[in-house]
């Protein structure tokens, strides 16, 4: 059970269901990491810079009961101390709570972060510490994967990616090259060649290892995919960007730009589902930040910073991965080192955060974590003991309850779902 050594509770009604099923189907897709496909020069889609034509997934996954699949990418090499096979499929068994591995793509490096396309069509992962990003075509009854193609990012170690909302183009962070690649998807879902690439700059963190230079570290959409929110580790804030839906272009929003304690590491941010705010993990001193958004000008505004770990924690840890739920009463960060899950709720009038404990992670380095697509489950996927690890979500109190490993593999870093289709 959680360490309610600290308690909070979120006041408010439920949100309207229309706003659940949205979030719902985001987080779905891996909420951080949802995916689009893009068509090259389709004249079909004629999204622009102010209106894009959504692409939305008609398969959203409303029944609980319809199984579906996991796509765990992993770290494989042995410069990261790495254990990984490469990229695995599972189908889950949402009623027995059973994964049954469908196929592993043993044969890829570092297949880390994913991200779907907006019709669920195909698959896209970075490979860390190298620089290219790989598309496969997902068959939609067995959930199994076959490569496309292969396209460089213009950068060292992309970490994270996600699609534009008319499916034309992937957006790219390359953390260790301080740049955000854009890259078209044509209507087959090959990747093409660059079209577009941004190098981020800015004052320096203090942290001598870890702040040499900037580092993006995630890319995301808000609630309207009208912004691109991209945390940066190395200069302490998060930037904010609008993507040319035409050409592939991204420009900067400076006045949006949400600036951080210096040393902090903004890591990754997720966005409440009402889209009126924003919560960012800082990976370098393990505090969440809350902020205000102001979804017609992009604007990221800090108003509270609260510690992710208890205070009887001495040791080192670092803050991971963020994520809210869809009924946007409460928060989840995890931490490595602590190697828990914390658990926050939500005001829902002032977007406040109130700290309820922190669950242990089932396992040693919780890189990821994901919430199943009828968020009853919390997948954690522990890093450095090889395994992911179910916790049942108690509805009404919102405590975690450990259930089982659900899988073994090696080095996972990154999960998101996928519907099966029903013969």
């Amino acid at each position: 059970m959680i360490d309610s050594a600290v308690q909070g509770r979120a006041t408010g009604d439920a949100l309207p269901r229309r706003v659940f099923c949205r979030a719902l189907a985001a987080l779905v897709a891996g909420s951080v990491v949802a995916g689009a496909l893009p068509a090259r020069g389709a004249a079909a889609q004629t999204g622009n810079s102010e209106q894009p034509v959504r692409q939305e997934a008609s398969k959203s996954m409303p029944d609980p009961k319809i199984p579906y699949f996991a796509y765990v990418g992993s770290r494989t090499t042995r410069e990261r101390n790495a254990r990984g096979e490469g990229l695995s499929v599972f189908r889950v068994d949402p009623a027995t709570g059973i994964w049954t591995s469908v196929q592993v793509l043993r044969d890829l490096t570092n297949p880390s972060f994913l991200a779907f396309d907006r019709q669920r069509q195909f698959l896209y992962t970075v490979h860390g510490d190298l620089s290219e990003i790989s598309a496969f075509r997902i068959d939609p009854q067995s959930g199994t994967l076959t490569f496309i193609n292969q396209e460089s990012t213009g950068g060292r170690n992309p970490v994270h990616l996600c699609v534009d909302p008319t499916n034309r183009f992937i957006i790219v962070a390359n953390h260790i090259s301080s740049s955000l690649a854009v890259l078209p998807i044509g209507t087959d879902g090959a990747l093409g060649k660059i079209c577009d690439l941004v190098t981020l700059t800015g004052k320096i963190g203090p942290h001598r290892v870890e702040q040499p230079f900037a580092k993006p570290h995630q890319v995301v959409f808000d609630g309207t995919d009208q912004f691109i929110a991209v945390p940066d580790k190395g200069l302490d804030r998060t930037f904010v960007f609008r993507i040319d839906t035409r050409t592939g272009k991204l420009a900067s929003v400076d006045a949006a730009t949400a600036e951080a304690r210096e040393g902090a590491g903004p890591r990754h941010i997720a966005f409440h589902p009402s889209n009126a705010y924003a919560y960012i993990i800082n990976e370098l001193d393990s505090t969440v930040t809350a902020c205000r958004f102001d979804a017609a000008t992009g604007k990221l505004d800090p108003f509270q910073v609260l510690p992710a770990l208890p205070d009887t924690h001495v040791g080192n840890s670092r803050g991971a991965e963020i994520a809210v739920s869809a009924n946007g009463r409460n928060v989840y960060a995890s931490n490595r080192g602590h190697d828990s899950i914390a658990v926050f709720s939500v005001d829902e009038a002032t977007g406040r955060l109130a700290s309820i404990g922190w669950q242990p992670g089932g396992g040693r380095t919780p890189r990821f974590f994901a919430l199943s697509p009828a968020e009853d489950v919390l997948f954690v996927a522990n890093e450095d003991s090889d395994e992911i690890v179910s916790f049942r979500i108690d509805q009404r109190t919102t405590s975690l309850t450990p259930a089982e490993t659900v899988a073994r593999t090696g080095s996972p870093v990154c999960i998101v779902f996928n519907p099966a289709t029903q013969a």
